[in-house]
């Protein structure tokens, strides 16, 4: 049983921003062998391993990739084009899909009566087996991403665990704010640091759009092994107010408590990664606040302590390598 969550630069991407007013249209999302491909496509010779990403799919098909860039934050995102193709996808991560052209002669092989066309929305979760049959020209933005990326935004924007929240398949699904979201990420060129990093703040806006509004909270789960909401809830206060402090497992136990063994394995369990990853990324996030907020002038060696990191070289190697960009960079794009 599940219910709804409760609420909380090239040409043709100038073409659809026109189009996002209208409604209409629909896109799909590729795959790799369709079994009744029909008599007038072609017959593709790339037939994809199980279980692998769809950019490695597309890869082999007659997509033809026109850009691509890592975002940070474990999103990444690709602008491709394609046209008669059958392909299969059962991808490792989850994919988000806007067409921007084209995509009225695209389906699902076991929904053929659904059309594609430029505004429409697709969404094929990780782990998910879909067959898509390509028709005619068209071009299409995907926005890939871990599964592990929404835990953190499970807990914070509808205050429940991962477990509890699941993502549907989207079918050319219409959501305008959503669309709007991803075509201004295609609008942008990724080559610099600051269009990557305006293109991050665009894919962490898009992830929260399509929780808020697309996800579903999953009724019947066995709630064993985790922490209880409101010991939860006290952990994360704690722990925010200690970022800028060394903090050890031991000691998060201890005020949970339970043994070292039993939090770890609770900690996942509640807040989707171990207890260092979720210190690591919210530490991140307070330099970010620090490097654009009313005390953006500190200097980085004070950004750095305030934040929880060893010194300002800690903090440029762990904020380069999960936003793409150094600090220093952060803060001038933040400036605008």
């Amino acid at each position: 049983m599940v219910r709804q969550c409760r609420r909380a630069g090239a040409r043709p991407v100038a073409r659809f921003c026109g189009l996002l007013r209208c409604p209409g249209g629909a896109a799909a999302c590729g795959g790799t062998f369709a079994s009744s491909t029909p008599s007038n496509l072609p017959t593709p010779a790339h037939a994809p391993s199980p279980a692998c990403r769809i950019d490695e799919v597309l890869a082999r098909s007659n997509a033809r990739l026109h850009r691509r860039a890592a975002l940070g934050d474990g999103l990444s995102v690709a602008l491709w084009s394609n046209q008669r193709d059958a392909m299969r996808y059962q991808p490792t991560h989850h994919t988000l899909s806007l067409y921007l052209q084209g995509g009225q002669g695209t389906f699902r092989e076991d929904a053929p009566q659904q059309r594609g066309a430029p505004g429409k929305l697709c969404l094929m979760p990780a782990g998910h087996v879909v067959d898509w049959v390509v028709g005619e020209q068209q071009q299409f933005l995907h926005l890939y991403f871990a599964p592990e990326r929404l835990g953190p935004l499970a807990l914070r924007l509808l205050e429940c665990e991962p477990r509890e929240v699941a993502l549907p398949e989207l079918n050319f699904a219409d959501d305008p704010a959503l669309a709007r979201l991803l075509a201004a990420m295609a609008a942008l060129d990724w080559a610099t640091p600051t269009s990557r990093l305006r293109a991050n703040e665009f894919g962490h806006a898009a992830l929260a759009q399509l929780l808020m509004a697309h996800s579903r909270r999953v009724r019947g789960v066995l709630m064993r092994g985790g922490l209880a909401p409101s010991l939860r809830r006290r952990l994360a206060d704690w722990l925010q107010a200690r970022l800028a402090e060394p903090v050890t497992v031991g000691e998060m136990a201890a005020f949970c408590a339970l043994s070292e063994h039993h939090f770890a394995h609770a900690f996942r369990i509640s807040f989707g990664c171990a207890p260092h990853a979720w210190l690591a990324a919210q530490r991140l996030e307070r330099a970010a606040d620090l490097l654009r907020g009313p005390h953006h002038q500190a200097g980085l060696e004070a950004v750095a302590v305030a934040s929880g990191h060893a010194s300002a070289s800690h903090l440029v190697r762990r904020f380069r390598a999960a936003r793409g960009v150094t600090p220093g960079q952060y803060r001038a794009a933040s400036r605008g």
